[in-house]
């Protein structure tokens, strides 16, 4: 059997797997929903199908602009952790340790009511952005710093024997090769935003979580909004998840 034949012969088999998987778990959904005495209503969907459309709207754009935030942050927070200077060392590692260790809900709500209380920021929007970009940066910069450190030393060394200056290293031998060993993690942190932009309802933030419990409580249906809900955080999640496991093997090689 040559190689190409082996691969198409994998991924069919593991079409069918997941399509067999899919039917099995969609009889299971539909078991346990079918004994449950609920009575479904999902003219209530409909009705304010417009507004869950702008909430997941919502949810996309301060995901999008938190991504960029996350990943400008996270990359400075590398720089600081790998700096001369032991001050900005411990600094930058406090932060890190600091936003990791504490929940994000917690962040949001002292952020929120007490920080941009006092900085005179009233956007919730704003407030929400920043806070969710530092607590996924935090992240990344781990990632990023991990991927940096991968890189053997061999070839600082090769640099310098070339004439290069440190900014000149960084720029042209180490970030290209750190920016490929980081790609599956960066993007699985992504996801992880997008699943945690969730929480920006609790600070007032019209999003798709809140845009569905203002359904729900409009329309006397307290379930029917939540089976869209995972459905529309899947259409985005599930791609990217895809993507990272892609990249992951891609780069596996280089690890």
């Amino acid at each position: 059997m040559s190689a190409a034949t082996a691969i198409s012969v994998s991924k069919t088999r593991r079409a069918l797997y997941a399509a067999g998987l899919f039917v099995v778990a969609s009889a299971v959904f539909y078991g346990v929903f079918a004994s449950v005495a609920y009575p479904w209503n999902w003219s209530g969907v409909w009705k304010y199908r417009f507004q869950f459309g702008s909430g997941w709207l919502m949810t996309m754009g301060l995901s999008l602009v938190a991504m960029v935030v996350s990943i400008g942050f996270g990359f400075v927070l590398m720089l600081g952790r790998r700096a001369p200077w032991e001050p900005v060392r411990m600094a930058c590692g406090g932060v890190v340790e600091l936003v990791r260790g504490s929940p994000l809900l917690v962040q949001l709500l002292i952020g929120h009511y007490i920080i941009a209380q006092a900085l005179s920021i009233e956007q919730p929007v704003v407030t929400g952005i920043i806070l969710l970009g530092c607590f996924e940066g935090a992240y990344l910069a781990e990632i990023f710093r991990g991927a940096v450190e991968s890189i053997s030393a061999s070839q600082m060394e090769a640099a310098r024997a070339v004439g290069f200056g440190k900014v000149q290293t960084y720029r042209f031998v180490i970030i290209p090769q750190a920016l490929r060993r980081a790609l599956p993690g960066t993007t699985g942190q992504l996801v992880s935003l997008i699943k945690d932009s969730s929480l920006l309802s609790v600070i007032g933030i019209e999003e798709l979580v809140q845009k569905v419990k203002i359904m729900n409580s409009a329309s006397y249906a307290p379930l029917e909004g939540y089976l869209p809900l995972v459905a529309a955080y899947l259409i985005v999640t599930l791609p990217l998840s895809y993507v990272a496991r892609r990249l992951e093997g891609r780069f596996a090689y280089e690890t």
